[in-house]
């Protein structure tokens, strides 16, 4: 019996106005509709990480700051990650790049993808995350689940504030595909890493 890939999907923003519970609240629920994976809501305000200040990252010695350690252990119980990726500024949020700079060793040889979000649907925010990824050994897939333009305007509250229900059919294709990338890959880097 194959046991399903444990994957996190991590809230990236930790603004205590942000938007980003509206997309992960609509993610995980489609992610647990599927058989193939179990999913976990991982939310870095649970994590009272401090800014990355250690002599070097856990690649190289271990992390000081039980805080760190805490996040590590954390991280490394998945077998893949989507983040839900608010862009701020053409990249993603700072709490996402400290908590990514956290750990090293429990990202690698993983899938990663995203449902990100903004007027353009996240793309660059999320174009730096697969950056970083690449730097911590993960592996990008090549699906993501993205809301922008209109499709944004009217599910955030500064717009009209509709349920993400209300796009679903706009998405659909991008989650089945994005999904579909986050099992296979995890399934087969899960069984490369022995």
């Amino acid at each position: 019996m194959t046991v399903k890939p444990k994957i996190a999907l991590i809230i990236g923003s930790t603004r205590q106005t942000r938007f980003a519970d509206k997309p992960a609240a609509w993610m995980l629920k489609q992610a647990q509709a599927r058989d193939d994976m179990e999913v976990e809501l991982v939310d870095l305000r649970d994590f009272d990480l401090p800014l990355f200040d250690e002599a070097a990252s856990n690649l190289w010695m271990p992390s000081s700051d039980e805080r760190a350690v805490k996040w590590q252990d954390k991280i490394g119980e998945f077998d893949g990650y989507i983040f839900v990726v608010a862009e701020y500024n053409r990249s993603i949020t700072g709490a996402l790049k400290n908590a990514l700079d956290q750990a090293y060793n429990e990202w690698g040889r993983k899938p990663m993808s995203a449902i990100a979000y903004g007027s353009v649907g996240g793309t660059r925010a999320l174009e730096h995350l697969r950056n970083i990824a690449v730097e911590l050994q993960m592996v990008p897939v090549r699906n993501a689940v993205h809301i922008g333009g209109s499709d944004f305007f009217a599910v955030h509250p500064l717009g009209a504030n509709a349920e993400i229900d209300t796009i679903a059919d706009h998405l659909s294709a991008s989650v089945t595909a994005t999904l579909d990338d986050v099992v296979w890959w995890a399934n087969a880097t899960k069984a490369a890493r022995g």
